[in-house]
């Protein structure tokens, strides 16, 4: 089965297990383990790191035949802690897999440029940038050029992806924009796969452009980079959303 997600991650250690610290993914599998009576795995489709936040996480595990979706879905919303909820449950193949099957990722990044994202109500989930952007209006065509396949070696944390890997990623969208709430900036991304602190990377890069700390060409020079070492440093983790994981609808004979 499925399970959509929705988390704030403020007092989460990231998503995955971790045997002494509080994380979504033991949060949810100790709800589970209660309801089945027996050890569970609960498997996601990526690791959010710590403070990082979901409105469409997707997770899959297995349940018995006395469960259905919308039973497992109102029982696991009545028993976890308030900043964790289930959004949609849903019956898949056997071959679903949350991680490997999924097609697609989305995230989006929120910035807060006027006095008023230092509120309470603002600050927990937008990274506040206090100081001018005098080149913001450059960073639509900079973000543009993430479009298509390129190698992310220079958006990745070093050492965290297998040798052998390439850090190939295909980006299918890039958005920088203003939004309706006055003075927040939203990157929105989506890509087939991301790498580690991969987003946070390129939003510190391209607010350092916005500031006029380093030049648009910096930019284009880091997509063909071989390492991280000319990165700016990423940007704090509590102003990032994991939005949607897309998966082809073969996976879901009831549809969705």
């Amino acid at each position: 089965m499925q399970l959509v997600l929705q988390y704030d991650g403020s007092r989460f250690a990231g998503w995955q297990r971790q045997p002494a610290s509080v994380t979504v993914q033991g949060a949810i599998e100790g709800v589970l383990e209660r309801l089945f009576e027996r050890p569970v795995t609960l498997i996601g489709a990526g690791r959010t790191d710590a403070g990082v936040h979901a409105r469409g996480q997707s997770a899959h595990v297995r349940v018995p035949e006395t469960w259905n979706a919308s039973k497992l879905r109102r029982a696991l919303n009545s028993l976890l802690p308030p900043d964790v909820w289930i959004a949609q449950a849903h019956n898949v193949t056997d071959q679903f897999h949350a991680r490997y099957s999924a097609i697609s990722r989305r995230y989006t990044y929120q910035l807060g440029t006027d006095d008023e994202s230092a509120s309470p109500f603002r600050r927990r989930y937008e990274w506040r940038v206090p100081w001018q952007l005098p080149n913001e209006a450059s960073l639509p065509a900079v973000a543009s050029a993430l479009l298509g396949e390129h190698q992310f070696f220079g958006f990745a944390v070093r050492g965290t992806a297998p040798a052998t890997d390439q850090h190939r990623c295909t980006v299918t969208s890039a958005e920088w924009k203003r939004t309706g709430v006055a003075g927040r900036i939203d990157f929105t991304i989506e890509a087939n796969r991301f790498l580690h602190h991969m987003v946070r990377f390129v939003v510190g890069t391209l607010v350092d452009i916005a500031a006029g700390r380093r030049q648009p060409e910096s930019f284009i020079g880091l997509l063909n980079a071989s390492d991280n070492l000319a990165v700016s440093p990423p940007a704090p983790s509590h102003g990032l959303f994991l939005d949607r994981v897309s998966y082809p609808a073969h996976f879901y004979p009831e549809g969705v």
